[in-house]
């Protein structure tokens, strides 16, 4: 009976989130079906779908291709040519064949063949679309599992506040890791300008484009400054090169590009896109004075239609952003330094005191700083420290 109860009343909450959603009328700023553009070969791919779900039991005139837009704790909202609906999931995602995969778990960004029957106001997702990037990151211990993000994003946009504290290159590479491993490009905004010296301003940007490279897109946003404050950072981000404000952000994030903001709680993302959006359509929150950051004020993950740009994945604030099994991107964010290490004397060199080390003696010659291969180091000593926690069982 007990038993009964808690089923019945794990039931009747689940009714209760539904119930709590937010009405999808009233969620103004989302893409429109135009905006979004599956590959060629992910449209052979909902074909094929289409032909399984047919044989199936499913009626072809229900079968609609769709990109789930928005996730309200797990519940996906889905758009399709002619409308947006809440979706479940087909027993064949939950029990089936796909059931325990990664790929089973549906992300904003994804296509999805739903089936939509007739007379219902609800859709089921009978497949999900093959992916063409898949930002992800791990989440758990020793038998962990990848989060996907968001799917099918062009580029990744790391946000970060500044101070006077020095900017977290770290983090920010961390985020280029993860995102050139996932296949997708990287630029870097940094927000709260005003908050910042010039010579902090010069510092940070040069640290910046130590590690990451010039070639790397950098913008510089600040909400909050005005009149002669905003003259002041204006005129430094000229100096360096680096482009300002908002429309400097929409530049990177142009019509037909898809965008995911990475960042920490309190990092002014919310801020960020009201001031793209032009209008207060998202909620922001206070910074706490004794860390300088934030709590997290977006709940749910969702894609935002910018005005006269493309189209960014609000994605809540990271508190952590693990590397596990990024390798890849490793080599593809610091390219000199993987390419020196491939003549190390020792497959499991550390780069730090071993002899033979040829990415030492890169570093002896100049051909990169101290900064660049510190941040490489660490980072790739993360993934070898996490990897050799994993159980062995455990497929990356």
């Amino acid at each position: 009976m007990a038993r009964r109860t808690q089923k019945r009343r794990r039931g009747g909450e689940k009714n209760l989130d539904q119930a709590a959603l937010p009405a999808l009328s009233a969620l103004t700023e989302l893409p429109s079906f135009e905006e979004l553009a599956p590959s060629e070969r992910q449209l052979d791919a909902y074909r094929e779908a289409c032909a399984r779900a047919v044989s199936s039991g499913a009626g072809a005139s229900e079968l609609v291709l769709g990109c789930v837009v928005r996730l309200d704790r797990g519940f996906p909202a889905v758009l399709c040519e002619d409308s947006t609906f809440r979706a479940e999931f087909s027993a064949r995602l939950t029990k089936g064949g796909l059931a325990g995969r990664a790929d089973a778990r549906v992300a904003v960004g994804d296509w999805v063949c739903a089936r939509r029957p007739h007379g219902h106001d609800m859709g089921l997702i009978e497949e999900i679309v093959p992916r063409e990037s898949d930002i992800a990151r791990w989440r758990g211990g020793a038998r962990g599992e990848r989060q996907t993000l968001a799917a099918n994003v062009d580029v990744v946009l790391v946000v970060q506040q500044l101070g006077e504290r020095a900017v977290s290159c770290e983090r920010i590479a961390r985020s280029a890791v993860i995102a050139r491993d996932c296949g997708a490009g990287v630029a870097v905004v940094l927000t709260k300008a005003d908050r910042a010296s010039d010579d902090v301003l010069a510092r940070d940007v040069a640290a910046i484009r130590e590690i990451l490279g010039e070639a790397c897109p950098l913008a510089l946003t600040s909400s909050a400054a005005t009149g002669a404050e905003e003259e002041r950072v204006r005129a430094c981000a000229e100096r360096l090169g680096v482009p300002w404000g908002t429309d400097a952000v929409r530049a990177l994030v142009p019509a037909g590009v898809v965008a995911i903001v990475l960042g920490e709680s309190g990092a002014g993302k919310s801020t960020l896109l009201n001031a793209l959006l032009g209008r207060e359509a998202l909620e922001t929150g206070e910074v706490r004075a004794s860390d300088d950051t934030g709590r997290h004020t977006t709940v749910a993950r969702r894609m935002v239609s910018l005005p006269g740009a493309g189209i960014i994945v609000d994605e809540p604030g990271l508190r952590s952003l693990p590397i596990v099994g990024h390798e890849r991107g490793l080599a593809k964010v610091f390219p000199d330094v993987a390419e020196a290490a491939r003549g190390c004397r020792f497959r499991d060199c550390t780069h730090t005191h071993e002899p033979g080390c040829e990415v030492r003696a890169g570093l002896a010659r100049g051909d990169y700083s101290e900064e660049r291969l510190a941040c490489y180091v660490a980072l790739a000593n993360e993934m070898r420290e996490s990897a050799s926690q994993l159980d062995p069982d455990v497929v990356l």
